[in-house]
């Protein structure tokens, strides 16, 4: 939502849409935790709100009190990602301001983007969250992954909140908030952070025949258990996402070392298809088997055998941006970096393209503005299929958050300059 009252001024110079991006700004410094990012929730209620331990309580709350509370950023979901890259479009559009309620928030970004360089591990990785806590270095040593011979068939309760995680793509996030940071303020640690974690891929990479990743590793480079239905395996999903942002930093660093993993892991997509265009998520280590999980913490070799609730509320199976993926390979290999860096780099349009975009933009504005309810509101009236009972009208932040990019990208368009 900051995201988008922030698009919005910036295509209309609207103060009012500044104030609903600098309030969204302010709830994050307000929730930031000591540990340096964001559970899913700030809690404004000051008699619940003290089950956190934030940033502005440092020195104020005794130590073992301190203890007690929540601190635990969480990198999952792009969820503290997410809010720092937030922040960094902000303070980068108010860099000229003199509005002193901009400090606070500046404050939380630089603690913020400190603490996401002190969570990477010595390897380049993230983990799913992070608790502010100093970590021994020794305990967890630079090397490659390892599939082991044998491994824990069930789930045994480990707590998984320290491994090396990509599940929920967690370490491209990571990343690519690095190079963000970068590209806003010029700062080499950044850059470098985002080479470490590119780095982290390259070591990360199974060992043939199954030269792809797993979601998580524990701090011996083997495939892990993280929830109870994520067995250690070989994974279709998470590990395209892994090959893209290689692809990425090479074409920001021009370093062929980023690229060296992807023809292996590829000819493994080209053996391991369910069907044509399918993969499963998760493959079973050593036999290359399609393998499924579920609340009981064990391994199936058939998605009919795992209940309903986990068949219907997980991704298994899927296309998982393979193709799309390989075309952008293609391209990136044929094209070379320079010429294909050279392509994607956004060029001013002349006036009369200016004029074509705004034209070709106002079918859907026309859909969107009759769309609006007498208070003004995009109201939507279905409910989720997965859900027992109607959720009711409501406004849908997705909905609202898409409304506001094309409207914002029309007004620019549509505006002389």
């Amino acid at each position: 939502m900051g995201v988008a009252f922030l698009r919005a001024w910036t295509a209309t110079k609207d103060p009012r849409h500044l104030d609903a991006a600098r309030g969204a700004a302010s709830a994050l410094a307000t929730g930031q935790l000591e540990s340096g990012g964001w559970d899913y929730l700030v809690e404004f209620d000051p008699a619940k709100a003290s089950a956190w331990f934030r940033r502005t309580d440092k020195g104020k709350v005794p130590d073992a009190d301190a203890a007690r509370r929540k601190n635990s950023s969480t990198f999952d979901d792009d969820n503290s990602q997410s809010a720092l890259s937030f922040l960094l479009a902000y303070c980068d559009a108010t860099k000229a301001a003199a509005d002193t309620r901009d400090a606070r928030i500046r404050e939380a970004l630089d603690y913020g983007l400190a603490k996401l360089l002190e969570a990477q591990y010595p390897n380049g990785a993230w983990p799913q969250r992070y608790d502010g806590r100093v970590r021994n270095a020794a305990d967890y040593p630079i090397q490659k992954a390892t599939i082991p011979k044998e491994y824990p068939r069930e789930h045994s309760g480990v707590n998984y909140s320290r491994h090396y995680t990509l599940n929920d793509h967690t370490q491209r996030d990571c990343i690519r908030t690095a190079l963000e940071a970068f590209h806003r303020t010029g700062r080499r640690e950044f850059l470098d952070a985002a080479k470490r974690g590119g780095g982290f891929f390259v070591l990360a990479q199974l060992p043939e025949p199954q030269p792809v990743w797993a979601q998580q590793y524990n701090a011996r480079m083997e495939p892990a258990w993280a929830r109870a239905f994520e067995p250690p395996a070989a994974c279709g999903n998470e590990s395209v996402g892994a090959m893209r942002t290689l692809v990425e930093l090479f074409l920001e660093t021009g370093e062929e070392k980023f690229l060296a993993p992807i023809p292996a892991a590829l000819a493994w997509y080209e053996r391991s298809p369910l069907s044509p265009g399918t993969w499963a998520r998760y493959y079973e280590l050593h036999t290359n088997k399609p393998i499924y999980g579920d609340r009981d913490g064990k391994i199936y070799y058939n998605l009919a055998d795992i209940s309903e609730e986990r068949r219907r509320g997980y991704s298994w199976r899927g296309e998982y941006g393979v193709a799309s993926f390989r075309n952008f390979y293609d391209d990136v290999k044929r094209l070379g970096r320079d010429e294909w860096n050279e392509r994607h780099t956004p060029k001013p349009r002349t006036p009369r393209r200016q004029a074509e975009h705004a034209a070709s933009l106002e079918p859907r504005v026309k859909v969107i503005l009759a769309a609006l309810d007498e208070m003004g509101r995009w109201v939507t009236k279905d409910r989720n299929p997965r859900a027992t009972t109607a959720a009711g009208d409501r406004t849908d932040t997705r909905l609202f958050i898409a409304n506001m990019e094309l409207l914002s990208e029309y007004v620019e368009a549509a505006t002389p300059r």
